[in-house]
């Protein structure tokens, strides 16, 4: 068998921008925890219904001893160590909704959390931006990432393939599978655009300015917790992404987003 053939994978254009993006969201989901955990509850609506949120992290009295408890949709999940009360007995417990340091700058600073989430939010704007310009521009959009007709139609077989670990190879690892490609658009279309515009309603100066941000999405709370739902969704994706990378060969995943070049493996029984 031959050994796998070489192909140039990523642009340079997709590399720095996948590089920024990763640094950016990083310290966007750090510092947006950050901001969270000065109030670690959620709510539907342009008010905070206290008695009623759609998720909270809190810690409660249970005789002489404090617990972790995180409620969602009204139903209590004991949480403690992590969500509510983090930390443990021997090292000392921390009443806050998410540990410290899952959050940046770390210590209780909602105005620096808030200096730092701004800030790279508009390095996250202009980053996608970019990015978009220059997939609209080569053809990289159409080219790469939206799937054909004959590839949703097996979309089925993909999922089981995956589900088997069974990853292709030869020509059919030169391109992005269906699951790829609709994984990056949602991300691309949906949720990353979500996340800015629920941002950008949550602002008082953008809704002075464009009072149908609120609208939109129903009130500023509202807005809060699809930005919540939105970031988590993001974060299921790179996790999914980190195991990938792993399970398909960290070290040629790794070429392919530093040097662009990828090596693909011959398909069984081919020489």
């Amino acid at each position: 068998m031959k050994p796998g053939e070489v192909i140039y994978r990523h642009s340079g254009t997709v590399r720095i921008t996948h590089w920024v993006n990763a640094l950016v969201l990083l310290v966007l989901l750090m510092s947006g925890l950050q901001i969270f955990n000065a109030h670690p509850a959620l709510y539907l609506g342009s008010k905070s219904e206290f008695d009623d949120p759609v998720m909270a992290m809190d810690t409660v009295e249970d005789g002489e001893n404090l617990r972790g408890v995180t409620t969602i949709f009204g139903y209590a999940i004991p949480t403690t160590g992590v969500f509510g009360l983090s930390g443990d007995a021997e090292s000392g417990y921390d009443r806050r909704g998410v540990p410290w340091w899952a959050t940046l700058p770390g210590h209780r600073d909602l105005a620096m959390g808030r200096r730092w989430h701004f800030f790279f939010a508009w390095l996250f704007l202009l980053n996608g931006l970019a990015y978009l310009l220059w997939s609209l521009a080569s053809g990289h959009l159409r080219r790469d990432l939206a799937p054909s007709r004959h590839e949703l139609s097996h979309i089925g077989a993909s999922i089981l393939e995956h589900a088997r670990l069974k990853f292709p190879k030869g020509e059919d690892a030169k391109r992005y599978n269906v699951l790829q490609k609709l994984a990056y658009l949602a991300v691309a279309l949906v949720l990353l655009p979500l996340m800015l515009l629920t941002g950008l309603a949550m602002s008082p100066g953008m809704d002075a300015a464009f009072p149908v941000l609120l609208d939109m999405f129903g009130g500023r709370q509202s807005a809060r917790t699809i930005h919540f739902i939105a970031a988590t969704g993001i974060v299921i994706f790179v996790v999914v992404h980190l195991v990938m990378v792993l399970i398909t060969g960290v070290l040629n995943n790794l070429r392919s987003m530093i040097t662009g070049r990828y090596v693909v493996e011959p398909m069984e029984g081919k020489s």
